[in-house]
């Protein structure tokens, strides 16, 4: 914006990014390659209003990002509440890999059994490396942030966020050869 002569304070961009985010998500949701049938799953730690919140992160086996979801508690239900959007959104997986978390293992069983499915889950610590290596790109953007002063612009900033990351990884069915600002401007037209 300075480039082109025009002083934008930074507030101003944060409200953009709150009011565009969810419409920019939703329509790269529609336009995004399909994802493989195996995924890790694993969560990590984000700080709203001092205290830690927990982003769930789904990716598959080439390390696409399948899908997320910020919650408050890192529970069962959270487990069961991002497996549930994950899955309405994306298909049922063959394989899901987790770290030794419980509540991720009790969701996934729980919704094997109320669905009548067969999803294989693997626990090692090991083979979730892709994801915990994706963790690292959104923390690197998130970590010089003085934090977020609210659980809903979290939500929505880390959704703008995600989609960057998403496009960089080439990640839309249409126009992945075209440069990275190109790209977003396909989308947002």
């Amino acid at each position: 914006m300075q480039e082109r002569g025009l002083t934008i304070d930074h507030s101003t961009i944060n409200r953009w990014v709150l009011k565009y985010s969810p419409l920019l998500e939703a329509e790269a949701r529609k336009r995004r390659r399909p994802v493989l049938g195996r995924w890790r799953l694993d969560e990590t730690y984000i700080k709203v209003k001092g205290k830690w919140k927990y982003l769930y992160r789904a990716v598959d086996k080439n390390g696409h990002t399948i899908d997320f979801l910020l919650t408050s508690k890192r529970d069962k239900a959270a487990a069961g509440r991002f497996l549930h959007k994950a899955i309405k959104n994306f298909g049922i997986p063959e394989k899901i890999n987790i770290d030794k978390s419980g509540a991720n293992k009790a969701a996934i069983e729980s919704h094997n059994e109320l669905n009548g499915l067969n999803i294989v889950i693997r626990q090692n610590k090991y083979l979730n490396n892709t994801v915990e290596q994706d963790h690292r790109a959104i923390k690197r953007i998130t970590k010089p942030m003085m934090g977020f002063k609210s659980f809903h612009s979290a939500a929505k900033t880390l959704a703008g966020i995600e989609l960057i990351h998403m496009i960089r990884k080439g990640q839309m069915a249409q126009n992945s050869n075209l440069p990275l600002h190109q790209q977003f401007d396909a989308l947002a037209a």
